[in-house]
């Protein structure tokens, strides 16, 4: 049917659901008549970010009128930004798995009690390269942990689940296809290894620890690029996982910075 799944049967038992951290819920807001109508989620790290990237697609649709502004829906909350630009809705999740998770259960909970219908979800920002050219956009085909296994693992009451973290490969070509009209973007489709932290977990020397030498990381490194990887960040992983098991159509696209 094209809907947002949700796989809680808890929900259906709740007079209210409070989508806390996006300052909504389904009794203080009508959310199909606010978001029924989303095709496009585009996230991202930064509040700054998805507030300009709303003002970029109200521009290209169309939609920016002189003297108007893109709103924070969710201006109650100081955790999360979110705009919207017609069809396409812009939020921000923060750094580090534990942060889009949050954000990601109750953006899906959203959608489905708007009762959206065959949503895409783009994850978009920077990430850290690896053996490809500075500026280049990487399409996520399979996001990996540190160990570059295709997994999430989220430990529920003391048991360890595992849940697979392919994205959709279909749409990862339809943005390949879409890139050759932009020559200024090297673009290219490969692995997104996650990790839990910026500074040790990605091999980086100058943290406030470091206990590693520098051949011991160039050779973790090569071992990354032989498996695939191509960039490196914080997210992907609970993002393929969450994607995946609630119907979502997602990809990943993030440029590599110096």
């Amino acid at each position: 049917s094209g809907l947002v799944l949700v796989k809680n049967p808890h929900l259906d038992l709740m007079e209210e659901d409070v989508l806390y951290h996006l300052d909504l819920g389904t009794k203080t807001h009508n959310l199909p008549a606010m978001f029924g109508d989303i095709k496009f989620v585009c996230v991202g790290g930064s509040p700054r970010r998805m507030r300009e990237f709303a003002r970029f697609m109200r521009r290209e649709l169309g939609l920016a009128r002189p003297g108007e502004d893109v709103a924070d829906i969710c201006a109650g909350s100081d955790r999360y930004a979110m705009y919207r630009a017609g069809p396409v809705l812009s939020i921000s999740h923060g750094m580090g798995i534990p942060s889009i998770s949050i954000m990601l259960h109750e953006l899906i909970k959203l959608l489905h009690h708007a009762k959206c219908r065959d949503v895409t979800i783009i994850r978009i920002g920077t990430s850290g390269g690896l053996g490809i050219e500075a500026g280049s956009v990487v399409i996520t085909d399979t996001a990996v942990d540190s160990s570059f296994q295709p997994r999430f693992e989220q430990v529920v009451l003391g048991d360890v689940v595992v849940r697979s973290t392919e994205l959709d490969r279909d749409l990862a070509e339809e943005l390949l296809a879409c890139s050759r009209d932009i020559p200024d973007f090297p673009t290219l489709i490969g692995h997104t290894m996650c990790t839990y932290d910026f500074y040790e977990g990605q091999g980086r020397l100058d943290g406030a620890l470091c206990s590693f030498s520098s051949e011991k990381k160039l050779d973790y490194l090569r071992r990354a690029y032989d498996a695939g990887v191509r960039n490196i960040e914080m997210e992907s992983t609970a993002f393929a996982a969450l994607c995946g098991l609630c119907g979502l159509r997602g990809e990943s696209c993030r440029s590599h910075l110096l």
